[in-house]
């Protein structure tokens, strides 16, 4: 199998950078300085589970010269997902099944815009990397996890190919019969997290320490819970209590990618996450008054500084 990552960032670049060392054929889609130090020096990962250094590391700016292509795996901000899905097009007519691990539950109804449904396989990673310096990935904490599967449920060849993949590569992955399902559990937590620690500007310790932050950042969660019920997932009514259980056995350091950002000064993925669970409660008539604060809260800070 024939693996293009389009995004070498966090989550691209580390999971990536695993199956090369583990000898599959990846090629990376970057742009600017991370592109021309990985075509430069390579690409370094440093991580508590062992830290990688990759030589020879093939790297292009557009995915007409990737070559032949089996798979896609998307790993970009969510607003480039458009724009990712429009070249895209050749090489799936060609072929090429997509997963995208990006975050939230919005990439696949973007990538469905311009792709075949049945080009396109559930995905979920759990990680929390991000670039250090160009060519240089950072993974934070020994979690590094991908689900993935079919959303008609079926356990397909292309998902036990990367399955094997994955595990070759040392990478915690199980294929799952309800792919809808685990992206909407993940959507729960990560809103929850990067909300809370994004708009608090704190990490995951301090707030679920104060019953008044701990509480907020329940509710947050509580909301997600009830506009994907809302829409006909699966998700236990309990589901984000499940969740605030989950946090407490974090890293009391720990952040959400959008803290990250906010705090570089990076444009933010709000319209996904908290924004995008206010869109969908305005349009299925549920109040979602926690989420809508964040949204607004950080709205000055969306674009970037």
């Amino acid at each position: 199998m024939r693996i293009a990552i389009f995004g070498a960032g966090g989550v691209g670049g580390y999971f990536g950078g695993r199956m090369i060392a583990s000898g599959s054929d990846v090629t990376f889609l970057a742009r600017g300085n991370h592109l021309s130090a990985i075509r430069q020096y390579g690409l370094s990962i440093k991580s508590p589970l062992g830290d990688i250094t990759l030589k020879n590391v093939q790297a292009v700016e557009n995915i007409a010269d990737a070559g032949p292509v089996d798979l896609v795996i998307v790993a970009v901000k969510l607003w480039s997902t458009e724009e990712v899905a429009k070249t895209l097009i050749p090489i799936v007519e060609q072929g090429a099944s997509v997963v995208s691990l990006q975050n939230g539950v919005y990439k696949d109804e973007a990538l469905r815009k311009y792709l075949p449904s049945e080009a396109i396989m559930g995905g979920v990673s759990y990680i929390s990397a991000v670039i250090e310096e160009p060519g240089v990935i950072l993974h934070k904490s020994p979690l590094q996890a991908l689900t993935f599967g079919e959303y008609d449920r079926t356990r397909s060849e292309r998902a036990v190919a990367l399955l094997d993949i994955c595990q070759k590569a040392g990478i915690d992955a199980t294929i799952s019969d309800d792919i809808e399902r685990k992206i909407w559990e993940k959507f729960v937590f990560l809103v929850g997290l990067s909300a809370s620690t994004a708009s608090m500007r704190q990490p995951i310790g301090a707030i679920r320490a104060n019953p008044k932050s701990r509480g907020f950042l329940l509710d947050l969660m509580k909301e997600v819970v009830a506009v994907g019920r809302a829409r006909g997932v699966a998700l236990p009514e309990d589901f984000a209590e499940d969740r605030l259980t989950y946090c407490d056995t974090l890293p009391a350091g720990m952040t959400a990618s959008m803290h990250h950002d906010l705090m570089q000064g990076n444009r933010l993925e709000l319209p996904w996450l908290s924004g995008g669970v206010a869109t969908y409660g305005r349009e299925l008539g549920l109040p979602t008054p926690c989420n809508r604060a964040v949204e607004d809260i950080l709205a000055l800070y969306c674009d970037g500084q």
